[in-house]
């Protein structure tokens, strides 16, 4: 009887007895230990990734190879690098502006005063921006379709929020108010971004807020319409 012998050596042994294993599985290992802690890890790989090569250059692979894992733990989280990037964004927000929280309807303005609310919003989206270049928001918008509606679209909610407890004060017709009026100023700051790629000062914001959304949606007060009438 014939014996064949393998060639291929058993896989050696670690310091603790056991056999060792492919990096990617190790990583699998610990994302089941570590969960929060090592899916934090992964955003930090994938903002570093896409900072290092730019939006049109990401791929799960990339990022998988930074963060010293598989692509199979990235795709378990997000489904596609428009997702990750995202996430990644939010992530490195918070870590950069702790008071900042990520995203605006996690923190929507109520001071009382509707233009107050509105330019709140404004700056926080600007702050945001600051974050996210050209390239990445081009990137995004370009894949939107692939994207769940209230990704990106979290805005027009926010929007309406505001609208809302503005009319119950009096200061909003809420019935003059469509879907498209509540996106507006967040259209028009994000247009000027994606032109300039510069931040807006706050004359172009109070512009967006004074000369073009507020006569749209305010209600004028009897006062205000009885003094344009005697002058």
């Amino acid at each position: 009887m014939r014996i064949q012998v393998s060639n291929s050596a058993p896989p050696a042994p670690t310091p603790s007895g056991r056999s060792s294993a492919p990096p990617h599985a190790e990583g699998e290992r610990r994302s089941r230990r570590r969960g929060a802690t090592l899916e934090g890890a992964l955003l930090r790989a994938a903002w570093e990734e896409l900072s290092a090569v730019g939006y049109a250059n990401l791929t799960m692979e990339g990022v998988a190879v930074r963060a010293g894992t598989s692509k199979a733990v990235l795709y378990r989280r997000w489904p596609n690098r428009a997702e990750l990037a995202v996430a990644a964004y939010r992530d490195h927000v918070r870590a950069m502006h702790p008071d900042h929280m990520g995203s605006v309807a996690d923190q929507i303005p109520d001071t009382g005063d509707l233009r107050e609310d509105v330019m709140a919003v404004l700056r926080h989206l600007r702050r945001s921006s600051e974050e996210m270049s050209p390239d990445m928001l081009h990137g995004l918008l370009a894949e939107l379709r692939t994207m769940p509606p209230d990704l990106m679209e979290v805005l027009p909610g926010v929007m309406m929020t505001i609208l809302r407890r503005a009319a119950e004060r009096g200061e909003v017709d809420i019935e003059r108010v469509t879907p498209r009026i509540a996106a507006l100023p967040g259209d028009l700051q994000r247009h000027q971004f994606l032109v300039t790629g510069r931040p807006m000062s706050d004359d172009f914001l109070s512009e967006i807020v004074d000369e073009i959304f507020l006569p749209l949606v305010v209600t004028p007060s009897p006062l205000r319409s009885q003094t344009t009438a005697r002058a």
